[in-house]
């Protein structure tokens, strides 16, 4: 379990960070015509993904859902219709999609980048009708489970990749030994285990945050 101060903002903040995601998918699906998918590769490659994650008030709170969609389609460079809200609006599948991932991502402090590659915004649609009454800790529970069965490389190996590094690359750019490298690659050594300075040089040579290469 990630500790809260480890987390991009405190828990006062969750509830509005909630909301506002929720209201946000739930805006951009159901009056702007953007398929989820395409809402959530917008969110995370504006870099708006990132400024939630880290706290950022003007995201968490500080615009509703439709202003934040309209800053992540300026952002991203996309055109798209802008519509009004209908007066008797009332939250939806898609509503609940954003408002449980935010609560997912900032539980585990895990980046939305991070939690899309293993899953798609349609995975949480089809999550919705047997889990949208339950507990936000049981969606935690069933999505860790999720992940963890299409997960095939370790984080260490994932973000090397995602950055086309060599194992050798990799050790070189980092510091950190090229058989320390390797073992925490197939989990033979827990990198949770590792020294924090370990962590900080290998997080900066991937550009990524400590606990994304966390098991």
């Amino acid at each position: 379990m990630i500790l809260e101060n480890t987390r991009g903002y405190i828990r006062e903040y969750l509830k509005d960070a909630m909301n506002n995601l929720g209201d946000a998918v739930d805006y951009a699906v159901n009056y702007c015509g953007i398929t989820i998918n395409d809402f959530f590769n917008f969110f995370i490659s504006s870099g708006i993904a990132e400024e939630f994650e880290n706290g950022n008030p003007k995201f968490l709170a500080g615009m509703s859902g439709k202003e934040l969609v309209i800053k992540i389609i300026e952002r991203t460079g996309k055109e798209v219709k802008i519509k009004e809200k209908d007066a008797d609006y009332q939250l939806s599948c898609q509503y609940w999609c954003g408002w449980i991932i935010a609560y997912y991502q900032w539980f585990t402090g895990y980046s939305f980048k991070k939690i899309f590659s293993f899953i798609t915004g349609e995975d949480l649609e089809k999550l919705y009708p047997t889990l949208h009454e339950a507990p936000e800790n049981k969606f935690v529970e069933i999505l860790n489970k999720i992940i963890k069965n299409r997960k095939k490389i370790s984080n260490l190996q994932y973000y090397r990749k995602l950055s086309k590094l060599s194992q050798g690359e990799l050790s070189l750019k980092s510091g950190v030994k090229l058989r320390t490298l390797q073992e925490y690659e197939i989990l033979s050594r827990d990198i949770s285990k590792a020294s924090v300075r370990t962590l900080i040089l290998l997080s900066k040579a991937l550009n990524c945050k400590i606990t994304d290469l966390l098991e």
